[in-house]
């Protein structure tokens, strides 16, 4: 290029110094030596340099090359001063930062979403949440990652007063469009509108929801276009999307690679092999983190316990005590459902939990939810502190739902009626069971019952096929899923129009194999579904993946990945059938899961 004069082109010189500074194995002062040949180096010259200096480890030099930029008049743009606030960031350098921000209002571009949401968090890596929550509170242009931003800022220092206050005051804006917000996003990119991070940041958001990886491939290769994919902030979203995805060993790739990682960086990768249910790899990187959270701990902790590693739970538990580490509620939950089913309370009476419950200062859904539950088990009392919660809380669907399965599970209909007319009466919806499943580049969405699916027809015919195959294979539907007080030929139609069985039988007329069927459940995956799934699975020899609201479930050829969670079937006789006498209920449990007879059951 020096010969031929090519190197005079700045484009041609840009390409090239981009090139340079993303290879591992080039140096950056190798990359300085072709940035010093450019004669005229633009703005996004500058730009990748200074982004070379930052991957290298080398944030000082990063600032140098601005200070470079302002000697030569070179016009810094809207990529310039986030690259330099992360370079604040990682050198906890207030004072440069501060001098940056006076360039950023000199230049008029405060009204940046970007450039504000990396000044906030400049600021609070600093320490200094004062200046950070002035220029939150200053801003005229706020998104989700200003609030979240402000939000980590409070609560990294400890200042749970604050922290509760922006959280209180966060708007609204995860409005579960998923699929809306990825049709807009291909129309903006085919009309060649230029996309920013926060565009992205929302798209992955998107793109981990739904479980398209294939869009979700497609913004990382513009973040590389654009030249911010190693933006720390990009970066864990797409560690977290491929993780999301199951593409766990890209986002390894991206994470082992990456210079700058953070706490979310880390938590990331360890939740992404949790999902997999990699938990070697997730505790040897859990192991070798530089600090833990209670992010960290959390999700080792509640991986283990969804994955019946009660033992596991336990022993990570004592660990975090031995470090002083506060565990949270969600640690606390798990914890106390490993110590259920090993029996390891030493006192687990009634009263104990009484007075727990009683002491707590603050009382969470889930912390009513385990009471009312675990009180409903011991006479599924439950039912009278259901009826009271209710009348304090009439507008709580969680608390009606729940009421309402009690009488259900009894077979009391005349009070489900009741609960259900007092939900209308007070104008409670229960959230409704929605599946989704995207194919060839479309997000198709099913409720519970719906007809309205264009190739309805269709999909009606594979249902059709899907009740013969799977009554060859010796299923019979679980009809006590269904809380209904209709005759047993109707609860299994009902059941047999769950959103997940309409899902995969538009996957199975829409999806040609080997390509696995990828859907998403917003609720638990009831288990009816999750037995019928298991039979499909072997009966159409097709891999059928369903995330939940809990965990990943893979079907192939006949079992689930998920060893069928937390005994649910011995549960069901323990609880439904009132039989204490164990080797009755291991009878029928092994007769109820034949796919793995000689699992251990834990038993108190």
């Amino acid at each position: 290029m020096i010969l031929s004069g090519l190197f005079k082109d700045s484009f041609a010189a840009s390409r090239l110094l981009k090139f340079s500074t993303e290879l591992p194995f080039i140096h950056a002062n190798q990359s300085y030596q072709i940035f010093s040949l450019i004669e005229n180096p633009n703005g996004f010259i500058c730009n990748t340099m200074m982004k070379g200096y930052m991957q290298s480890n080398s944030p000082c030099k990063a600032i140098w090359v601005y200070k470079l930029m302002l000697e030569s008049n070179v016009a810094a743009d809207n990529y310039t001063y986030p690259i330099l606030f992360q370079s604040c960031s990682v050198r906890l350098a207030e004072f440069d930062g501060k001098c940056i921000q006076n360039h950023v209002l000199k230049m008029g571009f405060d009204s940046d979403v970007y450039i504000q949401n990396t000044l906030i968090n400049m600021y609070s890596v600093c320490g200094n949440l004062g200046a950070a929550r002035k220029v939150f509170d200053d801003s005229s242009v706020l998104d989700l990652v200003s609030w979240n931003s402000m939000l980590a800022g409070y609560v990294l220092v400890g200042n749970v007063e604050e922290a509760k206050d922006v959280y209180d005051r966060m708007p609204e804006r995860n409005n579960e469009m998923y699929g809306e917000a990825l049709i807009l996003f291909k129309e903006m990119n085919a009309s060649g509108i230029m996309v920013d991070e926060v565009v992205m940041l929302s798209v992955l958001s998107a793109c981990s929801r739904l479980l398209v990886v294939m869009t979700g491939k497609l913004v990382h290769c513009l973040a590389v276009k654009v030249g911010i994919e190693t933006y720390v902030n990009l970066q864990n979203a797409l560690i977290h999307m491929y993780s999301s995805c199951e593409e766990v060993g890209t986002a390894q790739k991206l994470f082992s690679e990456s210079c700058w990682l953070d706490q979310i960086s880390w938590n990331s990768m360890i939740s992404g092999y949790v999902k997999c249910g990699e938990f070697e790899k997730a505790r040897a990187l859990f192991d070798s983190m530089p600090d833990k959270d209670n992010v960290s701990w959390s999700a080792m902790i509640s991986g283990y316990a969804q994955q019946d590693k009660f033992t596991e739970t336990l022993v990570l538990f004592q660990e975090m005590q031995i470090e002083g580490t506060k565990p949270d509620e969600t640690i606390l939950v798990s914890v106390i459902s490993a110590c259920t089913h090993l029996a390891a309370l030493d006192q687990g009476c009634v009263e104990d939990a009484l007075e727990v419950f009683r002491g707590l200062e603050e009382k969470g859904v889930s912390t009513w939810n385990a009471l009312i539950l675990g009180l409903a088990m011991n006479g599924e009392t439950g039912e009278r502190i259901g009826r009271k919660l209710v009348e304090l809380h009439p507008d709580h669907d969680g608390f009606n739902v729940l009421l309402s399965n009690i009488y259900a599970s009894k077979g009391n209909w005349v009070d489900v009626l009741e609960v259900r007319g007092m939900m209308r009466q007070h104008g409670v919806v229960k959230t409704p069971g929605c599946s989704m499943i995207e194919a060839h580049g479309r997000v198709h969405e099913f409720l519970a019952g719906d007809k309205t699916h264009p190739q309805n027809e269709d999909i009606e015919h594979m249902l059709d096929e899907m009740a013969k195959k799977l009554k060859l294979e010796g299923y019979a539907p679980d009809t006590r899923e269904v809380s209904l007080d209709i005759d047993e030929e109707e609860k299994e139609t009902t059941l047999f129009r769950h959103s997940e069985k309409l899902a995969i039988a538009f996957g199975l007329i829409a999806i040609d194999p080997p390509t696995p069927i990828r859907i998403v459940k917003n609720l638990r995956i009831c288990n009816d579904c999750h037995t019928a799934a298991k039979l499909i699975s072997k009966a159409f020899n097709r891999e059928i993946v369903v995330r939940d609201r809990h965990l990943f479930h893979h079907f192939k050829q006949g079992s689930c990945s998920c060893m069928d969670y937390c005994n649910h079937a011995l549960q069901k006789v323990l609880t439904h059938n009132g039989w204490l006498n164990f080797p009755t209920a291991e009878h029928e449990y092994k007769k109820r899961m034949p796919l793995n007879p000689n699992r251990r059951i834990l038993t108190s």
